[in-house]
């Protein structure tokens, strides 16, 4: 029994410190809604989960009703959480793409403000998902993403 019970402790020391979660300061406070801006657990490397990124803009999560303005937030957003692990938008290995209402014209939108960001090619792997509605009135699009840091 104490050998369980030795193991279980050194399994949870385990988990806590590979795992980290991070909420930067310069962004919406998301732990009333149960979630972290970003996880990471350490491998050879680090992989760092980014939960999804709205266009809502500081902390005050101010949503303009423009949906190129949403895209180019939620892409900040995703930088600054990149920026506090010390990455680039290079390190993203997949995101996903979550549009209200989505179109050919918000699909080119969607288009020229990544490339923006990315300029560096190739793309990260990526899922777009149509979506009725999202979390929060007026949020247009939500991003998410997975990055690697090597060691």
């Amino acid at each position: 029994m104490n050998h369980l019970i030795t193991l279980a402790l050194c399994v949870f020391a385990f988990q806590t410190k590979a795992q980290t979660f991070k909420n930067p300061d310069s962004l919406f406070n998301p732990t009333p809604y149960g979630s972290s801006h970003a996880s990471s657990v350490k491998t050879s490397g680090e992989l760092v989960y980014i939960s999804g990124q709205s266009g809502g803009l500081g902390k005050d999560h101010i949503l303009s009703t423009s949906f190129r303005e949403q895209v180019q937030v939620a892409i900040k957003n995703l930088t600054t959480i990149l920026n506090s692990y010390q990455l680039k938008p290079e390190n993203v290995m997949k995101i996903t793409i979550l549009i209200v209402d989505h179109s050919s014209e918000k699909l080119k939108i969607w288009e020229e403000e990544i490339s923006k960001t990315w300029k560096n090619k190739p793309f990260p792997t990526s899922t777009l998902i149509p979506v009725p509605r999202l979390a929060l009135d007026n949020m247009l699009i939500e991003v998410d993403a997975v990055a690697f840091k090597a060691n």
